[in-house]
């Protein structure tokens, strides 16, 4: 992606439009990916007490910036977590964790109070499952989930080389009905051997940060 892809563009639109969201002495719950690495860039601007990080990932750019790291457990409830979508639909329901962060996602978002989602166009949808759920996997629990997520209707395939945060490995599954997100959500959350997974549903977007080619909509859920 290069300094003029309009993608690219939009995505530092959308971060600039979320630092409006951001108040002086907050801990930050920051996500994962191409649009939040935008937003890292300029969280300087903000005076943060500190950052709550969703992944070593984006533990490692803050802490380059000089921002204090704060382990989760040593917090109550954040106010504000802030995190892109690899699809996001009407309702604020997500897939997330195409790199693969989704189970620290997931936390930082059911401990926060708001739920900032920012994107470009391209990443809205009617219904979610274009994009591959990744679900995050003990690793001897592998090939059982795969037999499960096939009897679903499911594609799985084993995301190699990859080990998450955790080190667990990732199925990326495609072809899963997802016209009911938090039905879904439930049904993944119950097959033994799944740790996390990558839809949001009942962690969805409180607002979105939605940015096309002629500016950022703000969209409350």
């Amino acid at each position: 992606m290069t300094a003029t892809d309009p993608k690219l563009t939009q995505k530092k639109s959308a971060a600039k439009a979320a630092l409006s969201h951001i108040e002086d002495g907050m801990i930050l719950g920051v996500g994962t990916g191409s649009t939040v690495n935008c937003l890292i860039e300029l969280l300087p601007k903000v005076r943060l007490k500190g950052a709550v990080a969703s992944s070593q990932v984006t533990e490692d750019k803050l802490k380059a910036l000089g921002i204090e790291i704060y382990d989760l457990n040593q917090l109550g409830v954040l106010d504000l977590y802030i995190d892109g979508a690899d699809e996001i639909d009407a309702k604020g329901n997500m897939i997330k964790g195409g790199g693969g962060a989704l189970t620290r996602e997931k936390i930082v978002a059911a401990a926060s109070n708001r739920f900032i989602c920012m994107v470009d166009d391209s990443k809205i949808v009617n219904t979610l499952g274009k994009f591959p759920v990744a679900i995050e996997v003990l690793p001897q629990a592998r090939s059982y989930v795969a037999r499960e997520l096939v009897a679903m209707g499911g594609d799985p395939v084993y995301r190699e080389g990859f080990v998450t945060d955790y080190g667990n490995v990732i199925l990326d599954t495609y072809d899963l009905d997802i016209t009911d997100a938090a039905k879904m959500e439930f049904t993944l959350n119950n097959i033994v051997g799944v740790v996390c997974h990558g839809i949001f549903a009942s962690q969805s977007a409180d607002l979105m940060l939605k940015a096309g080619s002629t500016g950022v909509d703000t969209v409350v859920f």
